[in-house]
């Protein structure tokens, strides 16, 4: 599954469905974020990828991207959120064409191909991407440049954006293998299948930390360098087109976070620091140009 996605596709996946989103009834104000206050909860996508958005030991929704949503929509007026889960790779049709949710809260990276399709927020969060090998890192693996030039098997997650890293870097398609999740990712390079697998380090060393006996390990993250420039990989909240009140409401909500604080205790104890937090310097619409 690439990370772009077929219009036709969406149309047969929407009609299949025949679903629509929590909020599709009438409102005082007709806009979703009018229609939110009104019911009281917000429908979002999630990806069950910890830290983003995941179903934790104790069968409760949570995750970075999943509680600074409560926090945000909390401070809108909306008290309650109701998750629903997708694929990765179909976080984008069910929000456009299936209107299943009506927003993305899944620590999805900012690019210019989504540009094309979805609103995103400001910058939610930066994280270095990262590679998972097998104990010792016997290929030496430290950049996508690594994998092109020793010819690795390399696993990456179905619609994330490294498999267009891996690319864009001149890594041959033949030579990557897109997974349904984390733990297929993990088991891959465990078991042999895969040389390396590439994701955030955040998300590689969180799936790490709940199979610590598997023989593998994280490398130091890093910045992409394609075409000569350096990649931020850079995570953010996705609506609909069109949807200004939801977009501009959770930009306010989430600036106010981000300069009081409250963001870093929030994202803290899934994995997040200081590092994390994103410059002043950084904006959708400089990665939306990247």
């Amino acid at each position: 599954m690439t990370e772009h996605w077929s219009r036709r596709r969406l149309l047969l996946g929407a009609a299949a469905l025949g679903g629509g989103a929590l909020l599709a009834g009438c409102a005082s104000d007709g806009s979703t974020l009018g229609r939110a206050r009104d019911a009281g909860v917000v429908t979002i996508g999630i990806a069950n990828e910890a830290p983003y958005g995941y179903t934790g030991a104790d069968g409760a929704v949570t995750g970075e991207a999943v509680e600074v949503a409560r926090a945000v929509f909390g401070a809108l007026g909306v008290p309650e959120i109701r998750p629903v889960t997708v694929d990765f790779g179909e976080l984008i049709p069910g929000l456009l064409l299936a209107r299943q949710f009506d927003l993305i809260a899944a620590g999805m990276f900012v690019t210019p191909a989504r540009c094309g399709d979805v609103a995103f927020s400001v910058p939610d969060y930066t994280a270095p991407t990262a590679f998972l090998v097998p104990a010792g890192n016997p290929q030496g693996v430290r950049t996508f440049a690594d994998v092109r030039d020793r010819r690795l098997r390399l696993a990456v997650l179905g619609g994330a954006v490294e498999y267009r890293y891996s690319l864009d870097s001149g890594v041959p398609d033949d030579q990557v293998q897109q997974l349904a999740d984390q733990q297929a990712l993990l088991i891959a390079v465990a078991e042999g299948r895969a040389d390396c697998a590439a994701l955030t380090g955040i998300s590689l060393r969180n799936a790490l930390a709940g199979a610590q006996d598997t023989p593998v390990e994280v490398t130091p993250g890093f910045f992409p360098v394609i075409g000569g420039r350096t990649i931020v990989p850079a995570g953010a909240f996705a609506v609909r087109p069109g949807d200004d009140d939801l977009l501009d409401g959770v930009n306010a909500q989430l600036r106010a976070l981000h300069e009081s604080g409250e963001w870093l205790r929030i994202a803290q104890p899934f994995g997040f620091g200081p590092g994390n937090v994103p410059g002043p310097d950084l904006t959708t619409e400089r990665l939306c140009s990247a």
